[in-house]
């Protein structure tokens, strides 16, 4: 069973959370409670370390960092002792390096998994997400941060506070910090305008973790009751313009009481159909965003239900609709959303807000007539037309009474079937006259004479138009699903797009075209309001230049704009044209960024490389330049008497500088020329044979063991960056070497199943080694491994050696030498089957 923590939550330093702490563990501890302290810091305070006496405290660990000691929390000690209870001070401190962990709350998650409860503090300014906030009020930027998420997993969080004056009374008394210290605090961090600001995001984020233990104990509870705990505002939003001015009355009663909250919702039908406005929906979205609300959309066919079901779910206060759209005659259907809730709404405060738009109707009526194209409505008119005509000239010879009726209500249902509502109204309408004048006595006149039939022509126009009108929803609905299901593949497409963050402008442009059957489709962008507009992106033959010249055109801003030349879209294509418009600019947006990005960290790079070249300028490259002119001075000395002993060794040592410094200056230059793509290799065949010993004259003599076959393939490369490549390889081999035992370079065939041959050449050393994370980090520039005197060169070898031997067509990759050490190995392309002694 996992441990429990507990967290007094200070809302600045000196507020007394460690003595809150320890006062709780002095009751626990009369109730006979297994407790211990982890670790409490007193930071020197009496009263403090007082409060630690009568209980049970465990050693701390002592660590060794520069030369200092310091002392951390045991979690061994902790787990060893294993109590109920353990209280660890500082949440968000840092342990030392060579701790356990790097942070002590991951100490206590250990305590916490062990089944140990836990008892400890942390202030406000030290949780993640409020250390820009903290930075941004008091100046100072926080070292020591933890994730909000640990503070909030606590099973109890109490805050620990204390009035502005009484806290800078507390410093000024020196029961805080040293009385040297005490002026430079309280005119700095402990200002009361810093304090209040502290005390009241202590105060509000606590209230939010409040509010989740209650929207938690209701949910447990099932309780629907509103609890006036707090001011939650929900707006009624209907995608209509009036939105904007019921979101912003909102905005102006939560203004009036501190810690309201604002949800605006809007209630989407099941079906998909709706006389909603997405754009507006979108603007709206926007400006209950800005002022500090949430946007929620909710299913629902019954909006006031939804609406109110929704609010008793959030434990709103009250609730804000606008006067109802509807027109006078339409009262007659009923109540309207507004009256309904305000009804229903029990504990919740309904306002009922007037705006410009009462009693004008939808602004956007909903289409229930089905799309079914030109010749498909010409075949219904004709079969609800024609067809009982011709229906009655089949029938003129028989007298079959209510089987008439039948088999015209069965042409109706096809006239509908086929051509929609309004033929089947025509087919209906003339069906029954056709029944009344051949089929109904007395013949070709249009009396009836029983009234029998005339209920049977009654109810037979009735079903017709009803089965008409059923007919044709169902067929309205059915395009509409469909068209429904083709935007939300097209919009989980963009979706796609966006979360794999794999798709290219250009691409993205001829989904477009694609999807809307367009000839087509420009991304246009102007730097100015008012600029010339500038083609960013375009697919097509012949894009327009302008977005007043294209056939749609989708405003993305101001200076942005997606233009499609073909044809006119209807109305409805429009929302989903929009998405991706808004996909072409966050596509657009995230190259730019991406090109921004690679050129800063080319300038990145190129600074960092100029740092370097300036450090081994005024570090490395000086040193032998120091010891070659301390030689030349003394062999120009005319008041010392060299023995020639004496001066072959100076001699000898302006040599050695004179090398040191050719070989840093020619590692500088190459490295130069591979940042600048210089390097072209000359590509030849050659053999081994000529380009090792060559790269081994530079290392002592006897400290290198060959073990090159002479029947090998020949290499495919240049000779001359092979032999600076192995070279530096080698000499860094034999620097990091040591010992009596030599460096061993050897070379070997690398056969590979369904891949050409590839010649191996691989020098192992048994120096230190390097740790797998650090192997490739090896080949960077100006890196030295371990503790390399700075003297030892400007750490240009393997990066230059990398560099050459990519050029080739090669690879240059470290491993680990059996028995203690690292191998270079270099993977050279070979021509297949050769020798120097010919065919093998």
């Amino acid at each position: 069973m996992r441990g429990r923590l507990r967290i007094y939550l200070g809302a600045a330093p000196g507020v007394g959370k460690t003595c809150a702490m320890l006062g709780e563990a002095h009751r626990r501890r009369q109730r006979g409670a297994d407790l211990v302290v982890g670790y409490v810091e007193d930071h020197g305070r009496e009263y403090t370390a007082g409060l630690v006496s009568g209980l049970e405290v465990l050693p701390r660990r002592t660590l060794e960092y520069r030369g200092s000691e310091f002392t951390e929390l045991d979690v061994d000690a902790v787990l060893a002792r294993r109590p109920a209870v353990v209280l660890v001070d500082e949440l968000a401190h840092s342990n030392v390096p060579g701790s356990r962990n790097a942070k002590r709350w991951q100490d206590v998650q250990e305590l916490l998994d062990a089944g140990i409860d836990v008892i400890s503090t942390v202030n406000i300014q030290h949780l993640e997400s409020l250390s820009d906030v903290v930075e941004g009020i008091t100046g100072v930027r926080q070292q020591e941060t933890l994730p909000d998420e640990v503070v909030r997993r606590a099973e109890q969080i109490e805050l620990v506070d204390m009035a502005p004056e009484a806290l800078r009374r507390r410093l000024a008394h020196g029961n805080v910090y040293a009385p040297e210290k005490v002026d430079a605090a309280l005119s700095n961090y402990f200002r009361p305008g810093n304090l209040t600001a502290l005390r009241e995001l202590a105060l509000l984020w606590t209230a939010d973790r409040v509010d989740e233990y209650l929207q938690r104990y209701r949910a447990d509870n099932r309780i629907r009751g509103t609890w006036q705990a707090r001011e939650r505002i929900v707006v009624g939003l209907t995608g209509g313009p009036e939105g904007r001015t019921l979101i912003r009355r909102a905005a102006r009663i939560a203004a009036k009481g501190s810690g309201s909250e604002i949800l605006a919702v809007y209630v989407a039908r099941s079906d998909g159909l709706t006389g909603a406005s997405p754009e507006e929906l979108t603007v709206q979205r926007a400006l209950v965003e800005d002022l500090g609300g949430s946007f929620h959309s909710v299913l629902g066919d019954n909006a006031a239900g939804s609406l109110l079901d929704f609010a008793r779910g959030v434990n709103a206060t009250q609730i804000v609709l606008g006067s109802s759209r509807r027109k006078p005659w339409q009262w007659i259907l009923g109540p309207g959303v507004g009256a309904t809730v305000a009804r229903d709404s029990a504990d919740i405060d309904v306002h009922i807000v007037t705006h410009e738009h009462v009693a004008k109707g939808r602004v956007r009526p909903i289409r229930r007539i089905a799309r079914l194209g030109p010749a498909r409505t010409a075949a219904g008119w004709l079969l609800g037309v024609a067809g009982p005509l011709l229906l009655t000239w089949v029938l003129g010879g028989t007298r079959s009474g209510s089987t008439d009726m039948l088999l015209y209500l069965g042409l109706t249902v096809a006239a509908a079937l086929t051509g929609g509502l309004f033929p089947a109204l025509a087919s209906a309408l003339i069906g029954s006259v056709l029944i009344n004048w051949y089929f109904t006595p007395p013949l070709h006149t249009l009396t009836v004479a029983d009234p029998q039939n005339i209920v049977a022509i009654g109810v037979f126009l009735a079903v017709a138009l009803a089965v008409a009108y059923v007919v044709d929803l169902a067929a309205s609905r059915t395009a509409e699903a469909a068209r429904s299901r083709a935007e939300a593949e097209t919009l989980s497409f963009l979706a796609g797009s966006v979360l794999s963050g794999e798709q290219a402008l250009p691409a993205l442009l001829e989904r477009v075209r694609e999807t809307f059957q367009m000839e087509s489709v420009a991304l246009l962008e102007r730097s100015e309001d008012f600029g010339p507009w500038n083609c960013a992106g375009a697919v097509g033959p012949a894009p327009v230049a302008r977005p007043e010249d294209a056939d749609v055109d989708v405003p993305v801003g101001e200076r942005l704009a997606l233009a499609l030349s073909g044809r006119v879209l209807p109305a409805g294509d429009r929302r989903v044209l929009g998405a991706f418009a808004a996909q072409a600019a966050v596509l657009l947006d995230r190259r730019r960024l991406g090109e921004e990005a690679a050129e800063a960290r080319r300038l990145a790079e190129g600074n960092r490389i100029r740092t370097a070249l300036l450090a081994a300028v005024s570090h490395d490259l000086r040193t032998p330049l120091a010891g070659i002119k301390a030689s030349v001075s003394s062999l120009r000395a005319e008041d010392i008497s060299w023995s020639p002993a004496d001066e072959a060794e100076l001699l000898a040592g302006i040599e050695d500088g004179a090398d040191r410094l050719d070989h840093l200056i020619g590692n500088l230059l190459d490295m130069s020329r591979l940042q600048t793509g210089a390097v072209v290799p000359l590509v030849r065949e050659f053999d081994l044979d000529e380009v090792v010993p060559m790269a081994l004259r530079g290392v002592p003599v006897g400290s290198v063991r060959l073990d090159v076959p002479e029947r090998l393939p020949m290499v495919q490369g240049d000779p001359g960056l092979l032999e600076r490549a192995l070279a530096n390889v080698v000499e860094n081999a034999v620097k990091y070497q040591g010992g009596e035992r030599k460096v061993l370079v050897s070379a070997s065939l690398l056969r590979l199943r369904d891949q050409p041959e590839r010649l191996e050449l691989r020098v192992a050393d048994h120096g230190p080694g390097i740790p797998d994370e650090a192997k490739d980090r090896v080949f960077e520039p100006f890196q030295r491994y371990g503790d390399a005197p700075r003297g030892a060169g400007v750490g240009l070898g393997l990066a230059v050696a990398r560099g050459f031997v990519e050029a080739m067509g090669g690879s240059l990759t470290a491993e680990d030498t059996p028995g203690g050490g690292v191998t270079m190995v270099f993977t050279l392309p070979c021509t297949l089957s050769l020798t120097k002694d010919g065919p093998a």
